[in-house]
């Protein structure tokens, strides 16, 4: 069973950046979608980014379009988010999922993740 685990979260300034990572204790995540999802306070937990394997298609919600980038190396068992000009409204718990059928060509909307970690937080503050 896939056991995600993220690392790289931490304090950051707004407008700063911080990078995400995920790998998967015990198995390999190289052959799974991939997602991002994240959970402000008090509010529910939403999908932010995901990305396929093996044909790296990525899908993103409108919040982060152009300040978050996800990209995966299969080779190192990696997958990263990258975020740019962070904002307050970033802050919350991010979690790596990956879905429960492995090779899919898309990842269109945030359901059958069925792997999840155990969360790491990001807070954007001054």
């Amino acid at each position: 069973q896939l056991q995600p685990v993220e690392s790289g979260g931490g304090l950051v300034q707004p407008g700063g950046s911080l990078t995400l990572s995920c790998t998967a204790d015990r198995n390999s995540l190289d052959f799974y979608t991939i997602g991002w999802f994240r959970q402000a306070p008090g509010k529910e937990r939403e999908g932010i980014s995901c990305i396929t394997s093996p044909g790296g298609n990525t899908n993103y919600t409108d919040s982060v379009k152009g300040r978050f980038t996800i990209s995966r190396d299969n080779a190192a068992h990696m997958v990263y988010l990258r975020m740019n000009d962070l904002k307050p409204e970033d802050t919350g718990v991010y979690y790596c999922a990956a879905q429960g059928i492995p090779l899919l060509a898309t990842c269109t909307d945030w359901t059958g993740y069925d792997y999840w970690g155990q969360g790491t937080q990001v807070t954007v503050s001054s």
